[in-house]
């Protein structure tokens, strides 16, 4: 399915929709979930924390989305954290430089490139304002980062532009009041905020946005010992340096250097494992290494995990080897000691982050999973069932003769244990097919039968195979279905 189907899917059945929308004067780059987006966002999020979290026996912390001027003085996003912005000499417009440059001339310049770049591919292919065909001027930076002022003198601090500093600035408490021991993971889940330029396309460019960010802390002496790579040595991995992507395993990826170590080509590992368990067409997945214009200013090694979707390649999770560049960092500007004891060594650890977009994640799963049944002119959400916002629907087949009391008892038995929706209103065939767009992989109808012999009638979203089965199975039916793997 293409983005305007899902974008239509997503209104009409309530998976995310612009934030203040009644109102003319409501900023672009902010969304909202409805019912049916937070059912799947929190499944998509418990996936991630049994698949990743829990699997590599990592630490969660929930830290402030405001955070100290320091901090980012630290970190370099109030000096580094800036797209390139020209404005027309004209009309006063302003666009992002890289795209604009890219939408018109299909030449690709990274957004980290020196600004002289910019300037010299505008004024070589002649570029001028798409409103008003004005000249632009030269290209700026433009920092993302949202200024907030604390108490009533103002003190100055910034919405947290990802989530991954407060782990950094807290990892020598952690370290200490949790015993831990290299490497370490620590997880966050939450929002951070970043002023962007232009904004679009729903979920895929934000204001506002959902990150899960995992910073694993490391002894960079030991990157090779790494006990549990034979979980993964031979999970298929596809990888992009130059040429078109290439499948291989991860052992195979470390024996030919297409990875650096064991202990990144692991994480590569386990990540690919995930995404292949929410639905995500792995085919269609690359993780490609970034060059040195690409790559964020504190990584020295950059694998982006990017999707193949109807516009275009999606990158789902930044992986960058951060080095010492965080914990030096903070150390330098909070004279605090950041150096932890691995076994008998001193060491200050590198980093390894795994960085997530949740909402693009989320969009990526739904365009993967809707399909469209022309043999019975229906649209099918195939999510796992595990990450269905709906488990089950329980319908009665008319409201009359005790049959929307029997509903009523059998949706009571079982919606505490799984996410149910009551139906009695509508044609039968009517209600199937809304529940088939909202992913719910089973129906369970009520009808005169069931009033005789106990039993009622269990269809399957995806087959559309329908059978009765006795009242007292619908708990293990159920469960065996949804239960996470």
């Amino acid at each position: 399915m293409n983005y305007e189907e899902v974008m239509k899917l997503a209104l009409e059945r309530g998976f995310y929709f612009p934030s203040c929308e009644v109102y003319s004067d409501a900023s672009a780059g902010f969304w909202e979930y409805g019912p049916s987006g937070v059912g799947l966002k929190n499944k998509f999020l418990e996936l991630w924390r049994r698949e990743l979290i829990r699997r590599d026996g990592m630490m969660e912390i929930d830290g402030s989305q405001i955070m100290s001027k320091s901090v980012f003085e630290a970190s370099g996003h109030l000096g580094n954290f800036a797209d390139p912005i020209i404005k027309c000499t004209k009309c006063n417009s302003t666009f992002r430089a890289d795209r604009t440059i890219a939408e018109i001339t299909n030449i690709e310049i990274p957004e980290s490139a020196d600004l002289i770049e910019f300037d010299n591919a505008i004024k070589e292919n002649k570029i001028q304002c798409p409103k008003c065909k004005g000249d632009f001027g030269t290209t700026k930076k433009f920092n993302m980062m949202f200024k907030v002022g604390i108490g009533p003198q103002e003190e100055e601090a910034y919405l947290r532009p990802e989530t991954c500093q407060s782990i950094f600035v807290d990892f020598p408490r952690l370290f200490k009041t949790m015993r831990g021991k290299l490497p370490l993971g620590i997880a966050q889940v939450g929002k951070s905020f970043r002023n962007e330029i232009a904004p679009r396309q729903s979920l895929l460019r934000l204001r506002e946005f959902y990150q899960a960010e995992i910073e694993v802390f490391c002894n960079p002496g030991r990157l090779n010992e790494v006990e549990k790579f034979a979980e993964i040595e031979n999970t298929v991995i596809r990888v992009q340096t130059n040429a078109e992507p290439v499948s291989m395993t991860c052992k195979e990826a470390l024996e030919t250097g297409t990875v650096p170590n064991k202990f990144v080509a692991y994480y590569l590992g386990i990540l690919t494992e995930f995404y292949e368990k929410t639905g995500i067409d792995i085919s269609k997945s690359r993780f490609r290494k970034l060059g040195n214009k690409e790559k964020a200013f504190y990584a020295e090694i950059a694998f982006d995990f990017e999707v193949e979707t109807t516009i275009g390649w999606l990158e789902l999770v930044a992986c960058n080897y951060r080095a010492d560049y965080d914990l030096s960092s903070h150390a330098k500007m909070s004279k605090e000691k950041f150096e932890v004891m691995d076994n008998d060594e001193k060491v200050l650890p590198h980093v390894f982050e795994i960085s997530m977009g949740i909402d693009r994640s989320l969009y990526t799963i739904l365009e993967h999973s809707l399909k469209k049944d022309e043999e019975h002119e229906r649209m099918v959400l195939s999510l796992k069932p595990y990450l269905s916002p709906i488990h089950v629907g329980i319908l009665s087949l008319v409201k009359k003769d005790g049959l929307k009391e029997k509903t009523d008892e059998i949706f009571l038995n079982i919606k505490r244990k799984f996410d149910a929706f009551l139906d009695h209103s509508g044609a039968i065939g009517r209600r199937y097919r809304r529940l088939d767009e909202i992913g719910a992989p089973f129906a369970i109808t009520v009808d005169h039968q069931t009033l005789e012999d106990n039993t009622v009638t269990i269809r399957k979203r995806d087959s559309m195979e329908q059978s009765r089965v006795d009242i007292s199975k619908i708990d293990s039916i159920l469960l065996e279905s949804v239960a996470f793997p």
